[in-house]
């Protein structure tokens, strides 16, 4: 199904675009290249053809002059060809290479350095809401993510389900990636606890009943399929003891929910103000992905646990931002943004909250979450 353009803009030279899958890569390599000589090795035929001589990509490169781009798809699934890819780099022919894939193991594994330096690295998220335009609503993008291979799906419940279950299959089963599958996924149910919380990782070992270095290992893995990822403390010149420990998300909110096991004993508002918080992480890491000015996402808490969800550090400036479940603000919701602009005087600070109004409290800017969401583009945050 065709949604609106993505915001990612390709780079002039060589490029790996990278995303887990189901975010579009092929799809959007089409749309932008669509002249592309383009290499699915996710085909079994072609994935054959190629590792039993992965100089035939230079014969296809070669017989391919009058295209400007030659597309790769999934090129970790095949990552031998980086050395076939820079030798012809070095020929200069003016063709560019853009070589997405939806895990960094094998690349790096492969040295994507072989490409000399040569070809940047882009990455590819789950949609932002203002891609979806008047499709996006809050209350469905808390449940079934922001991944456009669920939201163009007829079932998208049914579709997470067997997304979730297609990385234990593929990713690492078959790619060897764990001895023991089954420990893994209770590894990732055990991670949907730390989901928007700060990471303890010998908690989590004991969950799912791993040693703690495997749970590294696991973590590690997790990272690389580009599953899920962590946001340091932002420390630049700490006027006081912060904490020292990251904290961790899902990439997608729906990922996290596939993840979480509901029953009794799991409180719905507990889960929901996680999804809720995920979902904004989501979405200000795109941003700060797809803007320029080389900023960065963290979140901020000092040894006393004052604690702010996300600040954004970049060239436009330091933004602040806290994420309440809730439709009324309260003077406590307040106390850790207050906090940081005492350390930080100049930082844009907004609290993102689950009501309707728009207004501003003790110099703080307070937005409902949804209007924000939709008001998110790259190179402007709805903040005036």
């Amino acid at each position: 199904m065709e949604y609106l353009t993505r915001f990612l803009e390709p780079p002039a030279d060589h490029f790996f675009l990278l995303g887990p899958r189901g975010t579009g890569k092929t799809s959007w390599t089409q749309r932008r290249f669509p002249d592309a000589l383009s290499i699915d090795l996710l085909d079994p035929a072609k994935h054959r053809e190629l590792a039993a001589r992965p100089e035939k990509l230079t014969e296809l490169a070669r017989g391919n002059m009058s295209r400007r781009q030659i597309v790769l798809d999934e090129v970790q699934k095949l990552p031998e060809l980086l050395e076939v890819v820079h030798a012809w780099i070095e020929q200069k022919t003016g063709q560019q290479f853009v070589l997405t894939g939806s895990g960094a193991r094998k690349l790096r594994r492969a040295g994507v350095n072989l490409l000399g330096g040569r070809a940047v690295q882009v990455t590819l998220h789950p949609y932002m809401a203002t891609e979806l335009g008047p499709r996006f609503e809050l209350s469905k993008a808390l449940v079934r993510g922001m991944l456009p291979v669920v939201w163009g799906a007829k079932d998208p419940a049914a579709t997470l389900l067997a997304y979730n279950g297609l990385y234990l299959r593929e990713e690492v089963q078959m790619e060897g990636l764990v001895r023991d599958v089954g420990a893994f996924a209770r590894f990732l149910e055990a991670m949907s606890f730390s989901h928007a919380a700060v990471l303890n990782l010998s908690n989590v070992s004991r969950e799912c009943q791993v040693k703690r270095k495997t749970c590294e290992g696991y973590l590690e893995i997790l990272e690389d399929l580009l599953l899920g990822f962590r946001l340091e403390v932002f420390s630049k010149r700490a006027q006081r003891a912060l904490a020292a420990h990251p904290k961790f998300y899902f990439f997608d909110t729906g990922v996290f929910r596939a993840n979480r096991p509901r029953g009794p004993l799991d409180a719905p508002e507990e889960i929901d103000g996680a999804a809720l918080e995920g979902l904004v992480a989501q979405h200000l890491r795109a941003w700060c992905d797809y803007s320029t000015g080389g900023h960065t996402l963290h979140y901020w808490q000092t040894r006393s646990k004052v604690e702010v969800d996300f600040v954004i550090y970049g060239e436009s400036g330091i933004y602040a931002l806290e994420v309440k479940n809730a439709t009324k603000v309260r003077p406590a919701d307040l106390r850790s943004l207050r906090s940081f602009g005492e350390d930080y005087p100049n930082a844009q600070r907004i609290l993102l909250y689950r009501g309707t109004e728009r207004f501003i409290r003790e110099d703080i800017l307070c937005l409902p979450c949804e209007a924000f969401l939709k008001a998110l583009r790259p190179d402007s945050l709805p903040d005036e």
